[in-house]
């Protein structure tokens, strides 16, 4: 599956819209999804979204589409 992942870059920073960040990765799950960022990231994690259908054709169109990959995603 792939997720949408909304995040501030740090868990230092009170969360701002202004300076969410989005990454796309894929995951088993969400629960998954989480473990691996929350392993390998210092990002404060917002929401994580699943997309399917038509919502992951739109979210494929944008210029700023491109999954993630992360070392080890056994979290």
């Amino acid at each position: 599956m792939i997720f949408k992942v909304l995040y501030q870059a740090n868990k230092k920073t009170a969360p701002r819209r202004e300076t969410t960040q989005t990454l796309y990765m894929e995951a088993k799950d969400a629960v998954t999804a989480r473990s691996i960022i929350e392993a390998q990231t210092p990002y404060n994690i917002e929401y994580i979204q699943e997309l399917t259908g038509n919502h992951l054709e739109y979210e494929k169109k944008s210029p700023n589409f491109k999954l993630t990959e992360f070392s080890d995603e056994k979290a």
